[in-house]
C-alpha cells in the first residue's frame, strides 16, 4: 500500500478503494495482551484441581475477578496440554462373568439357548427361542 502511494502519489483513501478495503483495516494494529499471569493462574488451578476442565477453571477465574472469556481460557488450556484424559469405557460385566468352556464327553451334557428376533416382509415381528 505504501509503495503504491509513493510510486503514484495516490492518497490513502484512493489506494484503499483500489483494493476494495477500508482505511481503518489498513491502519489497524492489534494490541496483544500479556497472558503470562493468567497462564500461571490456570496452571495453579489445574495442578490443585486435577479433574477440573477448562470450563470449571473459567468459572473459578471469573469468581476471582479475571475478565477473560472462555475462549481465551480454552486456548491457553489447550496450548499448555492441560486437557483432561478421556475416560476409559467401562468393561462389560457380562464378559467378566463368563465361565471357561467345558470339555464335552457325552451327549446332552451342555445345552445352549439364544433368543432370535427378526421382522417379516409385512412388518410383523418374528421371535424365536433356539435351544441347541
Amino acid at each position: 500500500m505504501d509503495e503504491l502511494r509513493d510510486r503514484y502519489g495516490a492518497s490513502l483513501t484512493k489506494a484503499c478503494a483500489l483494493f476494495r478495503m477500508s482505511g481503518s483495516l489498513y491502519r489497524y494494529k492489534s494490541v496483544a495482551r500479556d497472558s503470562s499471569a493468567l497462564l500461571l493462574r490456570i496452571k495453579d488451578i489445574a495442578k490443585t484441581r486435577v479433574h477440573y476442565g477448562y470450563r470449571r477453571v473459567h468459572v473459578l477465574l471469573r469468581r476471582e475477578g479475571w475478565p477473560d472469556n472462555h475462549k481465551r481460557v480454552y486456548r491457553l488450556y489447550q496450548e499448555e496440554g492441560l486437557s483432561l484424559r478421556l475416560k476409559r469405557p467401562k468393561r462389560n460385566k457380562s464378559a467378566q462373568l463368563r465361565q471357561p468352556k467345558h470339555l464335552v464327553t457325552a451327549m446332552n451334557q451342555i445345552w445352549s439357548m439364544d433368543f432370535v428376533a427378526d421382522a417379516l416382509f409385512d412388518g410383523r415381528k418374528l421371535r424365536a427361542l433356539s435351544v441347541v
